[in-house]
């Protein structure tokens, strides 16, 4: 009886430490599977935090730049150039009355600002008279003026327009004479300098040259100024039965070079002409005249004496 407690004893007692061998064997064995399951976790969430300080240290870099460029493009001041363009036109009318249409012109352009400048008339008959006027008309005002005297003058004929972009023109003028101004004071200064008469005297030429080409450039920046300034038409304005040469446009080529060539030719024919129809009153005379005088020259000399026949000689 002792035996069997003492067997089942034993035989608990065995259950029990592999009980607890199979229990400290299974946990390690947990640990070591959960273990590096939680490590990527680990690394992810350390991976995503980095990452984020990253991120947010790029923002940071990022946002003095952006700043520094807005300022950069903050302090640019954008300036429009304004275009030095010169308006030139001429315009051909046909009138009623020429010198009527070229007074109610002068009344047009002056009441727009602008004046005149040439004038040149042909008092003909009244169907046939003809004036060219030259106007010089406020930019602002030019298109409004030469519409005006297309429609309030007569018909018009023809119109031709051209402008023409002097800005880098009138830039380097005024550059040029900005350093020409220059380069003279500092002559005049040196000038002031000189201590013998030799070096006063080249200083002088040197300010003598260099006056010339400031006034020069004066010149041309007053010009461009004036041509700027105020805009050049023409008006030519004809009776109601002048005949206005229109120009044709000739075609190029073959047929340009054909229609040139006959035109030469009929021009030279023509010239020829009128040079036979000068000389032929004057040959008409001439000729009997010269034929008489040698005729007459002929008749009064003498007979030449017929030689005299050659002696035979004696056999």
């Amino acid at each position: 009886m002792e035996r069997f407690r003492f067997g089942v004893a034993l035989t608990a007692a065995c259950a029990v430490l592999v009980l607890s061998g199979c229990g400290g064997s299974g946990s390690p064995t947990e640990d070591r599977a959960i273990a590096p399951a939680a490590a990527p976790e680990a690394a992810s969430g350390q991976s995503s935090d980095s990452k984020a300080a990253q991120d947010s240290a790029s923002t940071a870099q990022r946002q003095p730049a952006a700043k520094s460029a807005e300022n950069i493009a903050s302090n640019v001041k954008v300036t429009q150039e304004d275009r030095q363009v010169i308006y030139t036109a001429s315009m051909t009318v046909r009138a009623k009355e020429v010198t009527g249409a070229a007074l109610q012109a002068k009344q047009i352009v002056t009441a727009a600002g602008g004046y005149l400048s040439k004038e040149e008339s042909n008092s003909a008959e009244g169907s046939e008279a003809s004036a060219m006027l030259e106007f010089k008309i406020p930019p602002a005002r030019y298109g409004e003026v030469v519409n005006a005297l297309g429609k309030n003058l007569g018909k018009q004929l023809s119109l031709q327009q051209g402008t023409q972009d002097v800005t880098l023109q009138v830039a380097d003028v005024n550059s040029r004479l900005k350093s020409a101004q220059q380069a003279l004071d500092s002559l005049r200064t040196l000038l002031k300098k000189a201590d013998t008469i030799g070096q006063v005297l080249q200083v002088e030429r040197e300010i003598s040259g260099r006056e010339a080409d400031l006034e020069s450039l004066q010149a041309q920046q007053k010009e461009l100024a004036t041509q700027v300034g105020m805009a050049t038409l023409s008006l030519r304005l004809v009776g109601p039965v002048a005949v206005v040469e229109e120009p044709s446009e000739e075609p190029a080529g073959f047929l340009g070079g054909l229609k040139s060539g006959w035109a030469a030719l009929v021009g030279f024919v023509q010239v020829a002409l009128t040079v036979v129809g000068v000389l032929l009153p004057w040959l008409i005379v001439a000729v009997p005249l010269t034929v008489l005088t040698v005729f007459l020259v002929r008749r009064r000399r003498p007979a030449r004496p017929a030689p005299a026949p050659a002696e035979t000689q004696a056999s």
